[in-house]
């Protein structure tokens, strides 16, 4: 019985680190972008919203290969909130002045018409900047999207 005990220890301590690890790796799906603009509000950071849909491996790559490690990295807690939106889905959201809406029509009424699509927003919902369209060169994605953030700094964090 003391071994079952010992093993199911082991077990749970080994699989324990996984959860949380998972989590890290993903990004925040949006659900209700009022709540998410009095933080952003609270923080003066824009919103950086990617547009994805299922399967697309160009989405995936902007995910992983940029999202995800900037949402991971501290600084960035301080720059800019992160989140992501369907594109054509039907799950419900909240848009930035409180009307109920889905993932799908939030993206229609951002013109989004291709994923993967960044649009860095204010804290009205309002486009920063030009939305990011496609996977651009993989060489200045990076710099894309640090200047698309900059711009979203720039409104809510005006000069003095």
């Amino acid at each position: 019985m003391r071994l079952i005990a010992v093993w199911a220890l082991i077990l749970a301590w080994g699989l324990a680190p996984a959860g949380p690890a998972r989590a890290a790796d993903t990004l925040v799906h949006a659900r209700d972008f009022r709540a998410d603009a009095r933080e952003a509000a609270r923080r003066k950071i824009p919103i950086l919203v990617i547009f994805t849909t299922h399967g697309c491996p160009y989405c995936e790559r902007v995910k992983r290969e940029y999202l995800i490690p900037m949402h991971q990295d501290k600084a960035y807690r301080d720059k800019v909130l992160i989140r992501e939106v369907t594109f054509g889905a039907t799950t419900p959201l909240v848009d930035f002045d409180g009307t109920r809406t889905t993932e799908g029509a939030f993206a229609a009424a951002h013109k989004v018409f291709m994923v993967p699509t960044v649009q860095v927003l204010d804290l009205q919902g309002a486009p920063a900047t030009d939305p990011i369209v496609g996977l651009l060169s993989a060489d200045y994605y990076y710099g894309y999207l640090e200047a698309a953030i900059d711009a979203g700094l720039s409104r809510t964090r005006p000069s003095k």
